[in-house]
């Protein structure tokens, strides 16, 4: 059953109250069902927090104009709401790089980073390539550019063979505020200009993955981020594109699962 916290995140607990705590961050234009096929699993050996975004889902709109600052602070918050000292953040595309603000932020309460499908730099011409998609979703909305975004997330396997599954994803995203949809999706377009190679660098235990075919969260980018954090482990799932969580979950939970159990058990 979802609450909600004094700031109007919506939130949801599951797993035993004594173990570690995980938090699951998802992406721009979807919501806390991102996880849900992930959620069971996790939660038979974690606490898990599960929560929309300011502005997504359920959750009250952003008290200011969105930045990765702005999310890394809701989600300090909201541990502190729930007197959670610290978690692993698992962290989605924008997810991924609010875990990493996060961990910047707020040293010591990020025990963990898994950041799953997530950007980086992208060079000229991918980053105005990126700043044309958002100044498009600014003039028409979250559905201006939508067939196209599910091209780029999904498999034509998937496309072709799950429509009910894609109606849901659509919903999701044409659900959000035109206005609020168009900030945080400036802030996936330039928001990793603040979190490349960061003084000092990020030291947490990390996991970093993303999909063989997902255009925009590259294996190369990936790869880089795992190069900018010392120890950290980089998995390339084969075949799938930017939501491959969505399309084979279990690619996703196993690694995530096998990585947090070395560190907590």
């Amino acid at each position: 059953m979802a609450d909600q916290d004094n700031n109007g995140t919506v939130y949801e607990l599951s797993g035993p109250e004594d173990a570690p705590v995980i938090a699951l961050v998802h992406g721009l234009g979807l919501n806390r069902q991102t996880w849900r096929d992930h959620e069971p699993k996790l939660a038979k050996r974690y606490r898990v927090l599960n929560y929309d975004l300011y502005g997504h889902g359920e959750s009250a709109p952003p008290p200011l104009k969105p930045t990765l600052t702005l999310f890394a602070e809701q989600l300090r918050d909201l541990l502190d709401y729930l007197n959670i000292n610290s978690c692993a953040v698992v962290g989605f595309s924008l997810g991924g790089m609010i875990n990493r603000r996060f961990a910047l932020d707020f040293p010591g309460r990020a025990t963990a980073l898994a950041i799953l499908n997530s950007p980086h730099e992208r060079g000229d011409e991918a980053q105005k390539a990126v700043e044309e998609r958002a100044a498009k979703s600014a003039a028409g909305g979250p559905g201006a550019t939508l067939d196209t975004t599910l091209k780029r997330w999904l498999t034509p396997d998937f496309l072709a063979n799950e429509p009910a599954r894609i109606e849901e994803i659509k919903k999701w995203v044409l659900a959000n505020d035109h206005e609020i949809y168009a900030q945080c999706r400036w802030v996936l377009a330039n928001g990793v200009i603040e979190i490349i190679r960061p003084e000092p660098p990020l030291t947490v235990p990390t996991l970093v993955m993303t999909c063989e075919n997902d255009t925009g969260s590259t294996p190369a980018m990936s790869h880089t981020i795992a190069s900018e954090i010392a120890g950290s482990q980089t998995i390339i799932v084969p075949k799938l594109q930017h939501l491959g969580l969505l399309e084979q979950p279990d690619l996703f939970t196993t690694p995530v699962l096998k990585f947090l159990d070395e560190l907590f058990f």
